[in-house]
């Protein structure tokens, strides 16, 4: 069986439409993927600062053309899109330390961070706060109080920079990042690519 990995941030836009997309090529090539949260700012700083650039210049074509593209790609995907929101951009750490909770348990951190998405992606909620964080939990069936107690843990915040540096080691210059062995693949639009590297894989 295939191993994918799939570095993402619940911030991103283009990871909310790739992580549901993804989900029927996974089911259909029946590859095992692992969800690994990490801190796309932190990927930003040390790799990609233009990012930060092309934010101070909303009105740069390609600023102007993405926002067109991704709610195109949104409906083509029938997912509900709310971008940007009053919170745009979220600050993404402490969503990001609860999914460090949770990547032990991989359903559980795959329920929450569908979850999440949707609530901030679908519904224009701000995941920066805990009560936020909290609700999402409860509603997945998890100890939220619990979850929102366990972010402050020095041992998560080690563990989110841990994942984050190791995506950087890796090449990830954005999210998603998704690993396929030493493949790397970027976005939401190389998941036709990740698709067929899969089939191939299995072939």
């Amino acid at each position: 069986m295939t191993h994918v990995e799939f570095f993402y941030d619940l911030s991103s836009p283009w990871t909310y439409l790739a992580f549901n997309n993804i989900q029927p090529i996974l089911a259909e090539t029946r590859a095992n993927v692992r969800w690994r949260p990490f801190l796309v700012g932190g990927v930003f700083n040390a790799v990609n600062p233009r990012v930060y650039q092309a934010r101070a210049e909303p009105m740069d074509p390609k600023i102007v053309h993405n926002y067109r593209w991704l709610h195109e790609w949104a409906r083509l995907a029938d997912l509900p899109l709310v971008f940007p929101t009053a919170h745009h951009p979220v600050k993404s750490v402490l969503a990001m330390r609860a999914c460090c909770v949770l990547e032990v348990d991989q359903p559980a951190l795959h329920k929450f961070s569908k979850a999440a998405f949707d609530a901030y992606f679908a519904w224009g909620e701000n995941i920066d706060e805990p009560d936020v964080i909290r609700t999402i939990a409860d509603e997945c069936g998890l100890d939220g109080a619990s979850l929102v107690s366990d972010i402050a843990g020095q041992t998560v915040k080690d563990q989110l920079r841990s994942n984050t540096e190791e995506a950087i080691a890796r090449g990830a210059y954005g999210s998603p990042t998704i690993l396929i062995g030493d493949a790397l693949y970027f976005g939401n639009d190389q998941l036709p690519l990740v698709r067929s590297a899969l089939l191939s894989e299995d072939s």
